[in-house]
């Protein structure tokens, strides 16, 4: 069986979704600097512009291409894009996000839930059903995605929390399924604290279709005063970009960027163990 630690080398092919800006760009631009051809993709198309115009100024073979992943058939346009340029997948990164409200799941709109659910959940598994299939035809893969420190702890943040979880648990899955079927196809999970992204202004790509925000314009302020407080100190997305591509060369399946919360997930798995009821996880 093929090593799927030799995926990132010169002339491998990347596709990173929420590529335009944060963890996506850091890891567009540390897979270019390791000679590997690049597809980027994001929902925002002057951000990804941009942002593809950087990389190839570092030298990248890049292709932009505008994607909203919640859409199934635009994955599959995207997936039928980089195989028509590049021949080839060999790492996939289900990194797109938004962050959403954060008010108790009851008062939060249909349209926010939706939305959330539909990009952080949905993303992934459409990513992982798009282009898995077609990597499982190569000599070999790895398959990352973008979840949380807040998929690993008691569920806080409401929705935004509750959808990081489930990228957890799918990521998971698709390592125990691609193990038993013995393919060549590695999985990480990438679980990041603080870093300093635009994820609180996630709502500039709200859809319309997604109706009136949850509890207003007040309400969504400080949802984004919330995020910025954790992200404002945090890790820089190129250093998060190289903790990931330490760890697909390593096989590693989970990777946190960060020590701090690791209290937090003990005392969830204690609890779990004990049936005793959450606490609260942050400080």
């Amino acid at each position: 069986m093929a090593d799927e630690r030799n995926v990132i080398s010169p002339g491998r092919v990347a596709v990173v979704t929420g590529a335009a800006s944060g963890i996506g760009l850091g890891l567009a631009k540390r897979f270019s600097a390791e000679g590997m051809r690049v597809v980027m993709a994001d929902v925002e198309e002057s951000a990804l512009d941009a942002a593809a115009a950087e990389v190839r100024r570092g030298g990248g073979d890049v292709l932009p291409v505008i994607t909203d992943v919640s859409d199934a058939a635009q994955v599959d346009a995207l997936r039928d894009r980089a195989l028509r340029a590049f021949g080839a997948v060999h790492v996939l990164c289900n990194n797109a996000g938004v962050g959403g409200p954060h008010e108790p799941i009851w008062e939060t709109s249909r349209g926010d839930l939706e939305w959330v659910v539909g990009v952080n959940m949905w993303g992934v598994v459409n990513g992982i059903h798009s282009f898995v299939p077609a990597m499982l035809e190569q000599d070999a893969g790895h398959v990352v995605n973008t979840a949380s420190i807040f998929g690993l702890f008691a569920g806080t943040l409401g929705i935004y929390g509750a959808s990081k979880h489930a990228v957890v648990a799918l990521s998971e899955a698709l390592h125990l399924q691609l193990q038993e079927a013995g393919a060549p196809i590695g999985v990480t999970v990438l679980c990041p604290s603080a870093v300093r992204t635009n994820i609180a202004t996630s709502a500039r790509n709200r859809p319309v279709s997604a109706g009136p925000t949850t509890g207003g314009a007040a309400s969504g302020q400080a949802s984004s005063d919330r995020l910025n407080s954790l992200v404002d100190l945090g890790r820089s997305p190129d250093d998060v970009a190289g903790l990931v591509v330490d760890a697909v060369r390593e096989s590693r399946f989970y990777v946190l960027t960060s020590s701090r919360r690791i209290p937090a997930i003990r005392a969830r798995l204690e609890a779990i163990i004990a049936g005793t009821a959450p606490v609260p996880p942050l400080d």
